[in-house]
């Protein structure tokens, strides 16, 4: 665990030398205080429009939560889509491009303490970055009076998300030495996860679609965004991540073995 440890500080110090990490966090801060403040504006537009229609009953269920937290961290976790491939994409494509890859396999250390060290760093890098998204709803706590409870499911929510997604990127930056493929391939994979749920919509109580909605990430995210956490989503977002970092971990493993 101290090797995993050790190349987990070094690959975290190494995010903040380059400047993509900055770029990311950046784009993530300014597009999430967009999002928050647009829709806090809509929220303002909307309870001025009942109190002139004079209409309490309709005031009392405008939920400050529904028309502003969740859908900022549903397009927060869109906004993850596209921003973890950037991040993940250098783990191992850069390690083989830049030739060290050779030197960190013949290591003395494990291969599963190599995986570990860096899904450690890029999912502490992921919390911060979320961490700090986290000012919005403080926003709301000393402006507001949002439900706190449904808040901090929400949160958690996008951080088992985020995590997932890290894990993804490791796998795919491990397959290839070009850290554009290996960006795309990510998007592409966390897209698909996104999206595999849509014929299943429309379609019979099969259990082909039941497996569609089961594998979908939004499905999962969405009940943690309204406040419900289920151990199923729960143990959904660990499989995926135990999985991922398993392949990763056969294919670092393979590679030593070449």
């Amino acid at each position: 665990m101290r090797n995993a440890i050790t190349i987990a500080g070094k690959e975290l110090a190494g995010y903040f030398v380059q400047p993509v990490a900055y770029v990311v966090m950046t784009v993530f801060l300014l597009l999430g205080g967009f999002f928050f403040f647009s829709l806090l504006q809509r929220f303002a537009q909307l309870v001025q429009m009942y109190q002139a229609m004079q209409n309490p009953q309709v005031l009392q269920r405008i939920n400050l939560n529904q028309i502003v937290i969740e859908p900022l961290l549903h397009n927060l976790s869109i906004v993850l889509v596209i921003l973890v491939p950037a991040i993940t994409m250098r783990s191992f494509a850069e390690e083989k491009r830049a030739g060290t890859y050779e030197l960190l396999l013949t290591a003395p250390v494990r291969t599963g303490e190599i995986v570990a060290g860096k899904f450690i760093a890029a999912a502490t890098f992921m919390l911060i970055m979320i961490a700090m998204a986290g000012i919005f709803p403080l926003i709301l706590v000393v402006f507001g009076n949002p439900e706190a409870g449904v808040m901090l499911s929400g949160y958690i929510g996008l951080a088992l998300l985020s995590i997932a997604f890290v894990s993804i990127g490791l796998f795919t930056s491990s397959l290839t030495q070009n850290q554009i493929v290996a960006a795309i391939t990510c998007f592409g994979v966390l897209l698909m996860l996104y999206v595999i749920s849509w014929p299943a919509q429309e379609g019979s109580a099969s259990i082909l679609s039941g497996l569609l909605r089961y594998l979908s990430l939004p499905d999962h995210f969405s009940q943690m965004v309204t406040g419900i956490i289920d151990t199923r989503d729960i143990v959904y977002f660990l499989s995926l991540i135990f999985v991922a970092l398993f392949l990763t971990q056969r294919s670092v493993e393979s590679a030593r073995w070449r």
